[in-house]
């Protein structure tokens, strides 16, 4: 973590964040209260980052990136915000950024959570947001096995599956490929994209669609007991 340093040598960056252009949103509402803790601490503002109309789920924003490129490059040493769901809304997003200011030994302050990463207490919050990041990483996988397993159980059932692995896919003239129809429905329903559930399983976007949402022309009726057919992609 980021070592206590005299305040009078912090500079300090600012981060804020508006979801939406509309509705009255207006980000100089957080900086307006950053600004006044910066003047009661006697630091100094290296810069202020701002991002319009983004929603804190991205993890990739133009002026985050420009933050954290700034951090690299050891522009500032301490990032302050407002509350922490204007700088992150995932658990796993904000323990992986704020490990990676802790390295390059920017601390982190949340105004409004009364979370100041530069002091002993601060740092211990911090550990207590890993271990229920870590925590909350081991539920999602036994979710996802657990619908692995109950989603394999029921195509079992009609007869789709015709090795333990999962659904034989094949076409006339193309490469046989095996994918696993209920871990693709599984990820789906954790809001895995196509994409990313084809990179994971190794194959092509197109196998992946069409093994989880079959057509007439390429997949047996269902109940007959005949595999699932799919060229790959």
């Amino acid at each position: 973590m980021a070592t206590e340093i005299l305040s009078h040598t912090l500079r300090v960056a600012l981060y804020a964040r508006v979801s939406t252009l509309n509705h009255k949103q207006d980000p100089e509402l957080q900086l307006a209260e950053l600004r006044e803790y910066v003047a009661r601490r006697g630091w100094t503002i290296a810069n202020e980052y701002v991002d319009h109309g983004i929603s804190g789920s991205k993890e990739s924003r133009p002026a985050l990136d420009r933050l954290m490129a700034d951090a690299q490059r050891r522009r500032f040493d301490i990032l302050l915000v407002w509350k922490l769901d204007r700088f992150a809304r995932s658990l796993k997003f904000l323990v992986v950024s704020l490990a990676e200011l802790a390295a390059l030994g920017v601390a982190f302050v949340s105004l409004r959570d009364n979370l100041d990463l530069s002091t002993p207490m601060g740092r211990f919050t911090a550990q207590l947001i890993g271990a229920m990041a870590e925590f909350e990483k081991e539920l999602i996988r036994e979710r996802v096995q657990a619908g692995i397993d109950r989603r394999k159980d029921e195509l079992q059932k009609r007869g789709w599956f015709t090795s333990k692995r999962g659904a034989r896919c094949s076409a006339l003239g193309r490469k046989r490929v095996s994918v696993d129809v209920a871990q693709i429905a599984a990820l789906r329903e954790h809001g895995r994209s196509w994409r990313a559930i084809a990179s994971e399983l190794g194959v092509g976007e197109g196998t992946v669609r069409r093994a989880a949402l079959p057509r007439a022309k390429n997949v047996s009726a269902i109940g007959t007991g005949t595999s699932l057919v799919s060229g790959a992609a």
